[in-house]
């Protein structure tokens, strides 16, 4: 075995150490002598690869990121061809994938945020992008908003173990969520939206705001 080849074992040993840490112990038990126990490298192995916590969490973050982008990547192909709003469409189905994944990057990402808030900003930025692509896409904004916010809230329920659902009830939540069919007859554009808001407060739509009164 070439060099290359045992740094790069020797790396994803340490990687899968800290994400089983993590799962078990929490983030505040995850050690550079931590991972070289559950790894079986020694000390030094690890600190070849990793000089500081930070710099574990930090791969770690990447890493898990880099699998579900692949993901993200894979699925938009294919929602393009079945969904009114693949953007939505594929953030939805990854917040799944994540939810159900046993090496969840959200465990990664709340490592991250617990430890060091600064490790975030990258995650952080992703979402803005997406967030951006999923309102422009949307016929109605503020829906496709609610169903990408029910998504992560069953993600960080599961997560955090505060959830009375059964993997069945989260699958099948999840389903509808994705379901195109059973939103469309909610959507309201933008300009019905704003008729609405108006009606209800009592006060004018910027349209017949805008337009000049007629004199007697």
């Amino acid at each position: 075995m070439d060099n290359a080849t045992r740094s790069e074992r020797s790396r994803n040993a340490a990687l899968e150490a800290a994400i089983a840490i993590i799962a078990r112990d929490g983030p505040g038990r995850l050690t550079l002598d931590a991972i070289a126990r559950e790894s079986g490298l020694s000390k030094g192995g690890v600190m070849h690869q990793f000089r500081t916590k930070e710099a574990v969490l930090k791969a770690l973050l990447e890493r898990q990121m880099s699998h579900f982008e692949e993901f993200s990547t894979r699925y938009m192909a294919k929602a393009r061809a079945s969904s009114a709003s693949p953007n939505l469409a594929t953030q939805l189905a990854t917040i799944r994938e994540a939810a159900t994944s046993p090496n969840s990057a959200a465990l990664a990402l709340v490592a991250a945020m617990v430890e060091n808030p600064r490790l975030m900003a990258l995650p952080r930025e992703r979402e803005w992008e997406r967030m951006a692509a999923i309102r422009e896409e949307a016929a109605d904004p503020d829906l496709a908003m609610i169903r990408w916010a029910g998504a992560i809230g069953l993600l960080l329920s599961s997560l955090f173990g505060m959830s009375p659902l059964s993997k069945d009830e989260h699958q099948r939540l999840f389903a509808r969520l994705l379901d195109d069919a059973q939103w469309s007859g909610l959507e309201q554009p933008a300009t019905s939206r704003t008729t609405t808001s108006a009606a209800k407060s009592g006060k004018p739509s910027a349209a017949k705001a805008a337009t000049p009164r007629k004199r007697a």
